[in-house]
């Protein structure tokens, strides 16, 4: 009886366990309150400690893209994809807060903290939501507000001219007034947008008294 050994080797082989799934997996900021958590990484953050595998004496600029492939973990992976009661959720406040940066309001780079670009991805985006939800805090960066708008330098903000002092025909307000552009100005203008400017109909120059007028054409 022959029986190929491929065929044995098929029959005989287990698949691995899968690992159960999370408890923590609807709820995922209680995990950060559990006594589990607290024995693991303590006060720090998860990414504490962290060393990322890399060829060479200098590490790349990005971050491995995921930390799955064909369903498997890689070796090493990074800070949230090694632990399974970490889930990236905008309400699980206490993990999206060490991600940011405590003084400038600005996200970490992923070669800091050592995530993968998919969880990175789902960091941002997970961030953003909970700023728009209020519950986490939004740095506004500082604009500076142009000194022109706010100066009482202007006519338009001091005192009103009296009455008697104005012109007749003219405006309350000098900058009310029709100003003529200068002639450079406009031959300028004129010169950029000629093949849009439609071109103007030569005045019709009216005859002198005492001419005949003109035969009409014949049809």
């Amino acid at each position: 009886m022959n029986v190929h050994y491929r065929n044995l080797q098929r029959t005989f082989t287990q698949e691995a366990p899968k690992p159960p799934p999370s408890p923590y997996q609807e709820r995922p900021w209680e995990y950060l309150e559990s006594e589990e958590y607290r024995v693991t990484y303590g006060d720090r953050p998860v990414w504490h400690g962290y060393r990322r595998n890399h060829k060479g004496a200098i590490p790349p600029q990005r971050t491995r893209k995921a930390c799955l492939r064909k369903g498997k973990r890689v070796g090493n992976p990074c800070p949230i994809c090694r632990d399974r009661n970490l889930h990236v959720d905008f309400r699980n406040v206490k993990l999206l807060d060490q991600f940011i940066c405590p003084h400038s309001g600005v996200i970490f780079h992923p070669t800091h903290t050592g995530v993968c670009m998919k969880q990175h991805k789902l960091l941002t985006k997970a961030i953003a939501q909970a700023q728009d939800h209020g519950l986490l805090w939004l740095q506004v960066p500082y604009v500076p507000a142009p000194r022109d708008d706010f100066s009482n330098q202007h006519q338009a903000v001091s005192k009103t001219p009296p009455a008697p002092a104005l012109a007749p025909g003219r405006h309350w307000y000098p900058w009310y007034e029709r100003r003529t552009p200068p002639a450079d100005a406009i031959a300028r203008v004129r010169r950029l947008y000629k093949d849009y400017l439609k071109k103007e109909e030569e005045e019709e120059v009216p005859p002198a008294p005492g001419t005949p007028p003109a035969e009409q054409k014949k049809e």
